[in-house]
């Protein structure tokens, strides 16, 4: 395993990130395996060095958080645990969702007895509030560090100009900034190096991107994984503009070089994305534990500049995807 440094936090990460949506609830998600697995992941997973975990309290209606905190028990010190809040939790309660004060606190509190944890290292706003001023939320973020609920603050899938405007909120007040961005990002979805990966590297904030194999599409040759259980079920798989405006061919592309290499698609479609210096962590999630071998394998492969452009090249503009 390699480590880094995320962003400007001092703390030591694993260059894989397991993120926790692929276990739960299977009622949740019809892709979404149940405890036992989760802990096998886990488990697995720390045998392989990795330290940084990533959930969501939505995930699994917080039961993604409830088997991580018991798959992690006994190793709490030597763990990077970083969670999310801003959807709705109870249909009942209309502020069990979005970033109020109210909100942060309960959902954050509520997040942590699932976790059973006093702190977690990392609480992330998991999208943009219209509705509360941005003030308002960083002040509640502040004040869950202070209190010792987090350790640091991060932020997830929003527009530049917005990310940059909570930044300028927390340096005028004098609060915790946003000390890193989980943004959509992967090698048929690139929209984000326009203006948010570049506002990264300027603040220094940690980049750690969701779905970096596009939800299972840069695993397999496209026909194949139009037929799987993720994209025949997966709403939001069948939303993201992966396969167009070159995607295809980049899809093919990734097929071709990976047999060159003797490594799967799944290695080549991570490595590409271990190579941009912006990165520090890309979030893996796995309904396997081989899946989750074979992404740690991706750290031992190398790319040159000349597959990078390969890879690359037919890659078009498409919609924004992902901040909603």
């Amino acid at each position: 395993m390699e480590y880094t440094t995320l962003g400007s936090t001092g703390i030591e990460v694993s260059r894989i990130c397991l993120g926790s949506m692929s276990f739960g609830d299977p009622d949740w998600r019809e892709w979404v395996r149940g405890e036992a697995f989760g802990h096998d992941l886990v488990e697995r997973a720390v045998d392989l060095g990795i330290n940084f975990f990533d959930t969501a309290n939505m995930y699994s209606r917080g039961e993604s958080e409830r088997v991580l905190g018991d798959a992690l028990e006994g190793r709490r010190e030597e763990s990077v645990v970083a969670t999310k809040g801003y959807f709705q939790m109870r249909e009942a309660d209309p502020n069990s969702g979005g970033l109020s004060r109210k909100t942060i606190e309960q959902e954050l509190d509520a997040s942590l007895d699932r976790l059973r944890m006093d702190t977690v290292d990392l609480y992330q706003t998991h999208r943009w509030d219209d509705d509360t001023p941005i003030e308002t939320t960083m002040g509640a973020l502040d004040d869950a560090v202070r209190r010792g609920k987090a350790r640091h603050v991060g932020a997830s899938s929003m527009w530049a100009h917005q990310l940059a405007s909570a930044l300028q909120a927390s340096d005028h007040l004098g609060l915790q900034r946003f000390a890193t961005m989980q943004n959509h990002y992967n090698l048929v979805y690139r929209e984000e190096e326009r203006e948010m990966l570049p506002l990264c590297e300027e603040e220094g904030l940690g980049v750690i991107p969701w779905s970096p194999l596009a939800r299972g599409y840069l695993t397999r040759p496209h026909e194949e994984y139009m037929s799987t259980k993720r994209a025949e079920t997966d709403d939001h798989a069948q939303a993201h503009p992966y396969a167009d405006n070159g995607g295809r061919e980049i899809n093919e592309r990734v097929q071709e070089l990976a047999a060159d290499e003797s490594v799967s698609m799944a290695q080549l479609s991570l490595s590409w994305l271990l190579h941009k210096e912006w990165v520090d962590a890309p979030i893996v999630g796995a309904s396997k534990v081989e899946h989750l071998e074979d992404a740690v394998e991706a750290l031992e492969v190398t790319l040159s500049p000349s597959d990078v452009a390969y890879l690359e090249e037919p890659y078009e503009p498409v919609p924004v995807s992902g901040h909603e």
